[in-house]
C-alpha cells in the first residue's frame, strides 16, 4: 500500500474523511498525539486499526467527536452534573471520560467491555476532520503496538508506512502526551491514565478524584485494561530503559556507575537527564529531557524514538515526583521500562 502524506487543506481533509467513510484508516494530529483513524461505528473499520498496528484485541480504543451534541447517542445514559461540569470546564481538549455503552457502538471498539471512551479534541484538524466524515472517530497513537507514541507526521510514517493510505501532516503536537482518561462510572472520577489534566485539576472542578493504583504498576495476571495505554510493558524504545529514582546527586552517581560498566561490557548506553542535571555526567552521552515537567511530557516520546535512531540499547533516565503532570510522565517512563525502577 502506498502511504500518502498531505498538508491538511480543504481538500485533504475531504479525502481523509472519505477514507473514514469508506472503512479504511487515516492518521491526523490532535494536541495530545497524532491519531490512527477510522470510522468509530464500523466493526470492520476498527478491526483495521488492530491490524495496522499489531495491538492487541484487549486493548480499546477512544471514540473522538467534534461537538458535545454527538456524545449522547454513544453512550447508554444522561452524563450526570459532574460529567457536565467537566466537559465545560476540559472540552475540546485532552480530557477522555468513559461512560457506559450504547448499543450502537461496535463491541471490539471497546476491547468487550460495557463501557466506551469518549474524547472531543481541540485541535482543528482533528475537529475539521470528524465533523467532514460526519462519524466519530477512532483513534489510538499512530504507531505499532508498544512503540512510542507518534507526535510528528515523520514518527507516524516510519511505523505505519505501507500499511495505512494517507497520513495529514499537521506539524509537531503540542501536548506531547496522550489524553487523561477517566472512568466516569464510580461515584468519584477514577484516572486510569494520567495526562495534561490533573488529578488536581479534576478535583477541583468535580469535588474530588481518585487515581487507580494501576498507573504506576503493571496490570495484574488476568486483569484486563479498562483503558488504552494500561498494557504492562508500553511506548518503549527498542533498548533497556532504566529509572533512577532519589536526590539528584545520588542518581547521577547511580547512572554514571550504570553507564560506565554497559559502556565497559559493550553496550551503546544513552542518559535521559533533566536540563539543571547534564553537567552532573561528565560529557557521557546524554539527552535532555528538558527542564520541568511540561518540556519533559513533550519531549519524551520524541526522546525515546531519537533513542533508537542514535542505537542506544541500554537507557537510564532521571525521574520526577510522581504527582500532577509528573504522574503523566512517570506513568509514561514507567511503562517504557516495564516498571524497572532503581531507588537510590
Amino acid at each position: 500500500m502506498f502511504t500518502e502524506v498531505l498538508m491538511p487543506s480543504d481538500d485533504a481533509i475531504r479525502e481523509a474523511a472519505a477514507l473514514i467513510r469508506a472503512g479504511q484508516l487515516v492518521a491526523f494530529p490532535t494536541e495530545t498525539v497524532y491519531g490512527l483513524g477510522a470510522n468509530a461505528l464500523d466493526p470492520e473499520a476498527v478491526a483495521r486499526i488492530f491490524a495496522a498496528k499489531n495491538r492487541p484485541g484487549d486493548n480499546p480504543l477512544i471514540a473522538h467527536i467534534s461537538d458535545v451534541s454527538q456524545l449522547r447517542p454513544l453512550i447508554d445514559c444522561e452524563p450526570g452534573p459532574v460529567a457536565r461540569r467537566m466537559m465545560d470546564a476540559f472540552w475540546p481538549g485532552p480530557l477522555t471520560m468513559i461512560f457506559p455503552r450504547a448499543k450502537l457502538v461496535p463491541a471490539n471498539l471497546s476491547a468487550g467491555l460495557d463501557t466506551v471512551s469518549v474524547r472531543l479534541p481541540s485541535h482543528p484538524v482533528a475537529r475539521a476532520l470528524i465533523s467532514a466524515a460526519g462519524v466519530p472517530i477512532a483513534a489510538p497513537s499512530a504507531n505499532r503496538s508498544g512503540r512510542p507514541s507518534p507526535t510528528s507526521a515523520a514518527h507516524v510514517f516510519e511505523d505505519m508506512k505501507g500499511r495505512i493510505p494517507l497520513i495529514l501532516d499537521g506539524g509537531d503536537c503540542a501536548v506531547g502526551l496522550e489524553s487523561t482518561v477517566v472512568d466516569m462510572t464510580c461515584d468519584v472520577p477514577r484516572i486510569l491514565r494520567p495526562g495534561g489534566i490533573t488529578a488536581e485539576m479534576i478535583a477541583e472542578v468535580a469535588g474530588g478524584s481518585e487515581v487507580d493504583p494501576a498507573v504506576m504498576r503493571p496490570l495484574q495476571e488476568g486483569e484486563q485494561p479498562r483503558s488504552p495505554g494500561m498494557k504492562y510493558r508500553h511506548y518503549a524504545p527498542r533498548g533497556e530503559l532504566t529509572i533512577v529514582e532519589g536526590d539528584p546527586a545520588n542518581v547521577a552517581e547511580a547512572i554514571s556507575e550504570m553507564y560506565d560498566c554497559a559502556l565497559a561490557d559493550g553496550h551503546h548506553p544513552l542518559i535521559l537527564a533533566l536540563d539543571g542535571h547534564l553537567a552532573a555526567y561528565g560529557g557521557r552521552r546524554a539527552e535532555s529531557l528538558g527542564g520541568d515537567e511540561a518540556e519533559m511530557a513533550h519531549r519524551i516520546f520524541a526522546l525515546l524514538r531519537d533513542a533508537d535512531a542514535l542505537g542506544a540499547d541500554v537507557l537510564f533516565s532521571e525521574a520526577v515526583e510522581a504527582r500532577g503532570l509528573g504522574l503523566a510522565v512517570m506513568n509514561r517512563l514507567g511503562r517504557a521500562a516495564a516498571f524497572h525502577i532503581l531507588k537510590v
